[in-house]
């Protein structure tokens, strides 16, 4: 992204016009969390603007949006569901309704994946936050039960479903930004090759030289980018039901 759109409103040099806009209280930082103050301007604009998304969608479905927080560390944190590793990349609590960021993610995806740009971070965030909204919804508890006594493959399967929702929801927001004129030219490409870089086929055949589709937990590099831009298309919550349809047509 360049100097105006997100990078402008959501990016690290906002103008004197915008400095307040989209500023979440909702971020907290942990003792040693290495970010730089530009950073952390911008996950904490990117996460703002999810909750003015999220908060504005669920009203006008007569409900209320419980707002998550971002939580910043480095290294390893203390969750409700167990130590947060940053080896394991960004992730959602449910049980204390935090997304965790280790901020050395925000320059792995870029020099690890090859997803270059401010708004691959901005999809991650997006993503997570998506995780969230399954909680505020119901879906995970669904999720959850409907693992109870299946195969791990078929355990699997169901995971995925629960990523590509994600993904879908991340998509949704992503249309909402471009509905305030914030969108630069490459952004959702940027996205794009983002949900790419993570999809479990493009990760294994990078590490292990081959897929194991059975394995799969979060879906294929086609799959993550079709949710998302079927969210980016839809902007809404009624065509992101990845749970009603079978498998094989995700």
């Amino acid at each position: 992204m360049g100097g105006g759109g997100l990078s402008g409103v959501l990016g690290g040099k906002p103008s004197s016009t915008n400095n307040n806009a989209y500023q979440s209280s909702q971020v907290t930082r942990t003792n040693g969390d290495k970010a730089s103050q530009e950073q952390v301007s911008f996950v904490s604009k990117v996460f703002a603007s999810t909750e003015d998304y999220w908060t504005k969608t669920f009203r006008e479905k007569g409900l209320t949006y419980h707002k998550p927080t971002l939580v910043l560390y480095t290294g390893a944190t203390q969750t409700a569901c167990g130590r947060g590793q940053a080896s394991s990349g960004p992730f959602y609590c449910p049980g204390d309704q935090k997304v965790y960021l280790d901020i050395s993610f925000y320059n792995e995806l870029s020099t690890k994946y090859g997803a270059k740009g401010d708004f691959a971070m901005a999809y991650v965030i997006a993503h997570e936050v998506g995780h969230h909204i399954q909680n505020e919804l119901g879906i995970m508890d669904n999720y959850a039960s409907a693992r109870q006594g299946k195969s791990k493959a078929k355990a699997n399967q169901l995971n995925v479903k629960l990523e590509l929702q994600a993904d879908y929801y991340a998509g949704a927001w992503a249309n909402y930004v471009q509905g305030q004129g914030l969108l630069e030219k490459g952004d959702i490409e940027e996205a794009m090759a983002a949900a790419h870089a993570v999809g479990d086929d493009t990760l294994q055949e990078e590490t292990y030289g081959r897929t194991v589709p059975d394995s799969f937990t979060h879906g294929t590099s086609k799959q993550r980018q079709r949710w998302f831009d079927r969210g980016y298309q839809y902007g809404d919550f009624e065509h992101g039901d990845t749970f009603s349809i079978p498998y094989s047509k995700l």
